[in-house]
């Protein structure tokens, strides 16, 4: 059996939905408008995708912001290390065989920096997280460096590997601006 409800309560809860979703997008949408606006290298709409999905989002202040971007950062340089590997796998020739191997290890280590860049931005030191992010973005850049120099059939990464480059760049920014709002 089908429960009609009464308009008025459909109102009061659609306007709670709506309400609810503009709070919630508020905080996100307020704090990358104020990074992208102090720091012009902020792609505003990859700030407010990415943080804006995050489960930890909610609520959260430009401190909470910048460690979500950190996370964020985490999550994709264990998919790039996992791509990586699994690229790995399919036996490819010559210098990509070593520059993916070369990019699994940057990867793991560029997760394990933006990890401790949030734990630094955790403890409120703000200088030691900037600085792990940009060790993380730096990490990530030397992959493509890894295939330049393999001169060979390995000229440049492939795509889903680059993606996790920009990716990494991007976010490190976005971590970067976001913790120079709370400074």
């Amino acid at each position: 059996m089908l429960m009609m409800m009464k308009p008025c309560y459909t109102a009061a809860l659609l306007a709670v939905a709506v309400l609810g979703v503009a709070f919630v997008d508020a905080t996100v949408v307020t704090t990358c408008r104020a990074a992208a606006d102090a720091d012009a290298r902020v792609d505003y709409g990859f700030c407010v995708a990415e943080l804006g999905k995050h489960h930890d989002s909610p609520g959260a202040d430009a401190w909470g912001l910048a460690k979500v971007a950190a996370l964020t950062g985490v999550v994709d340089a264990d998919n790039a290390a996992y791509d990586a590997r699994d690229l790995l796998a399919k036996g490819p020739g010559g210098g990509a065989a070593a520059a993916l191997a070369r990019c699994g290890e940057l990867y793991r280590a560029a997760g394990f920096a933006f990890a401790e860049a949030h734990d630094d931005i955790n403890a409120r030191d703000y200088a030691a997280g900037k600085g792990k992010a940009a060790d993380a973005a730096s990490l990530a850049r030397q992959c493509d460096a890894a295939f330049a120099a393999g001169k060979d059939d390995a000229a440049a990464a492939p795509p889903v590997i680059a993606q996790h480059g920009s990716y990494a760049a991007r976010i490190a920014i976005v971590c970067t601006a976001i913790t120079n709002l709370i400074e």
